[in-house]
Parts: C-alpha cells; structure tokens; sequence
C-alpha cells in the first residue's frame, strides 16, 4: 500500500489520525503517516508514535497515495478549506495525482462534494467522501461511524484503514461521494435536535426539583452515551481546551441543511430553533462552546444563569 498521508489535526483529526498511526506502526509492511497541519506543533503527540510531519500540503500529496483530509474550522468553512486544499494540488502544473485516493472526513455540502469530484477525476485521482459520526472521545476510542461513499476500487482500499482502527462501522452510501455528504448533514439534523431536547428535559427537571443528577442518569441509561454527555458542563468547557463539536460548527452545519432543505421544500422546524438558541449562546459566551450550548440559553429563559455549577464560569 502507499503512504497515508493525513492533513487536519483539530480534536476530532487528531484522534482519528493518532489511531491510524498506532494501526501502521503495527505493521512492518506500511509506512509511518505523513501528517501536516496549520499548526504543526499540534502533531507532536503524532510524531511521538512515529508519524512525519510535513509542512507543505503539496509535498505530503506528492510523497503518498492516499491523503485524508479532516478540516473542522470555527471561523472558516469546511468547504472553504477543502477547496483551497484542493486547488492547490490540482492547479500546480509539476503535480501528478494519477491513481491517487483523496478522503474527507469533514462535513462539506454535497455541492462541493461533486465540484470536488469533477477536479480530482480531470487529473485521474479518485475521490472519497467520508464524513464521521460521533464526538472527540468516541474518536479517541476509534468508535466513529464513517458514511463513505465514491469510487468502489478506492473505497475497497481505504475501508480497511477504517474499520476497527477510527470506526466502528462504515456505511457505505454508493459511488456518488455526495450521498454520504447528504448522510451526514441529514445526520447532523437528528444531532442538534437532540441537543435541544436534551437541554430542554434538564432545565425542566432543573426547575421542577427533579435533578440534573438523576436526569443525566436516564438519558445516559435510555437514550446512551450521546445523549447522556450533552448537559454536563461540557457545552462550556474551559477556555483553554477544545470543545467536542464547536458551536460556530454546528451553526454551519444546520445552515447546509436549510439550504437543501429549501432547495427541496422541506421545513424543519426543530433545527430553526436549536440552531436559534445556538446563536443566542454564542452571543451571549463567545465561540468557545460546543454545540450543546443552547442548554444555556434554555436556563437563561428558566430564570437561571447561563452557566451551570459543572461548566466554566464566563
């Protein structure tokens, strides 16, 4: 097999990349990863296992045959990132990207997803979407599920750097890469409504005399793990660490979802709300909040502070 090459080392990149690497350094036959990053002192945990940092995106591209890309920006599209990632191989005159396999994991609109195919295929490289399912600690347990979706040769070689080594499961959506791009950001709709249905049973056992304690206990029990870490002080972590699904994330995320839901004619009405109560939050706390911080927004409408006693204060 060729050399992985692996760009994008956000909570997310970086687990998924940190178990790659563990998975090669088993194997006398493959080649350590090659990683680079914006911030390349993010990968030193990765260098540390035996991976080899690369500055330049085109050099890593030049050197490996399959390149994962994971690009979960706050401040700038996902789909931004990865068409400037892109362009910068395809428009370079010196670069051969012949037989070569590209696989994002991030969440991109199926639009970009097929503007991205066309480029690849013109310089005969493949192109696979695969975009994940589940937060930074199910990462770093290697218990993602993957949406995959594109060429079949290519997806045969790459669902075995996947399975049982960053996921759990894969789903295979076909050899249209923009299915498992409509997958996820479908996905992506049951996931922040959940947020708010978890945040809303909490206020309500907050202020009924209930509990948090003994609500957190049911939801974690009958609606599992997901559900169960949305209201623990994690929708504000401290400001010196990374929240698991970033709030301005999200918020882009649910914007893909009314685009092509209005393309379609449908109205999803449970988003607009959560995705309001996201807004309100950042508003209110800044970017450094997960997903899940429309919790505090739900408080604040109960007559309580933003803040719970198991989030950050501020």
């Amino acid at each position: 097999m060729s050399r992985i090459g692996w760009y994008g080392l956000g909570s997310m990149g970086l687990a998924m990349a940190t178990n790659l690497q563990k998975h090669l350094a088993t194997k006398s036959t493959l080649n350590s990863l090659l990683y680079s990053n914006r911030t390349m002192s993010r990968g030193e945990s990765l260098k540390a296992l035996g991976a080899k940092p690369e500055t330049n995106f085109s050099k890593l591209v030049s050197q490996c045959g399959i390149i994962f890309t994971m690009t979960n920006k706050d401040k700038v599209s996902n789909d931004d990132v990865l068409r400037s990632l892109i362009s910068s191989v395809t428009e370079d005159p010196t670069q051969s990207l012949k037989d070569k396999i590209f696989v994002d994991c991030s969440t991109v609109h199926p639009q970009t997803v097929g503007l991205t195919v066309a480029k690849l295929k013109e310089k005969q490289a493949d192109f696979l979407a695969a975009p994940v399912f589940g937060g930074n600690p199910i990462a770093v347990d290697g218990k993602l599920v993957f949406a995959i979706a594109g060429p079949k040769r290519a997806s045969d070689i790459v669902k075995p750097l996947i399975q049982d080594i960053m996921g759990r499961k894969v789903i295979d959506c076909g050899e249209d890469a923009t299915k498992s791009s409509m997958l996820k950001i479908a996905g992506n709709i049951i996931t922040i409504n959940l947020m708010e249905a978890v945040g809303e049973a909490q206020v309500f056992a907050e202020r009924t005399g209930l509990g948090s304690d003994v609500m957190e206990k049911l939801i974690g029990e009958a609606f599992g793990p997901v559900a169960g870490g949305l209201t623990t002080g994690a929708y504000a972590p401290p400001l010196d660490s990374r929240p698991g699904f970033g709030v301005s994330l999200a918020i882009k995320d649910a914007k893909h979802a009314f685009d092509i839901a209005k393309e379609n004619n449908v109205k999803l009405p449970g988003l607009e709300v959560a995705t309001k109560n996201m807004v309100s939050a950042r508003e209110y706390a800044g970017q450094c909040l997960d997903s899940s911080s429309m919790y505090g927004v739900l408080r604040q409408k109960a007559g309580m502070e933003f803040w719970n006693e198991k989030s950050r204060k501020g």
